[in-house]
């Protein structure tokens, strides 16, 4: 999302854990192009929403779609990290094969909601860094930089 959008709450706990787990800092903006550069997908399963409808998009087409691209990426013969975050990420686990060269993580969504249920000290971030240099891959920073700091280059 644009650097000046407001944070959505669940990205502000994705910070929290960021926090705690990995020792960054909590930055002013939810600009994630860094992390989508070092190879992360951010994916749900409903790609759109209705404002302020959770789920309201559910069961017009996307599941297909995220479904197709879940396929696709755990059939990559390379190391891949699936954190499956919330039921419905976690309902998709049967569509990932036991690739030995995957590392699949479950937690609770980050949703204020939710995130005090397991996702807050799931430590997906650093077992993520961890999975990923054993297998000879660069791990990821994680450090979103505040907005003075950023060059918002697409």
């Amino acid at each position: 999302m644009k650097p000046e959008v407001e944070i959505p709450p669940s990205l502000v706990n994705i910070y929290k854990e960021l926090h705690d787990d990995c020792g960054c800092y909590i930055p002013d903006n939810g600009y994630l192009t860094k992390w989508a550069k070092q190879g992360v997908l951010l994916l749900n399963t409903v790609l759109t929403v209705r404002a302020h409808q959770a789920n309201s998009h559910r069961g017009i087409g996307w599941e297909e779609f995220t479904d197709a691209a879940i396929r696709i990426l755990d059939q990559q013969d390379r190391p891949m990290v699936f954190l499956l975050w919330g039921r419905p990420a976690q309902m998709k686990k049967s569509m990932l094969h036991r690739n030995p060269k995957h590392l699949i993580l479950e937690a609770p969504h980050p949703s204020p909601l939710s995130a005090y249920r397991g996702f807050f000290g799931c430590k997906h971030f650093s077992q993520t860094n961890e999975f990923l240099k054993a297998n000879g891959l660069e791990p990821i920073d994680w450090q979103i930089e505040n907005r003075a700091e950023q060059k918002t280059e697409e």
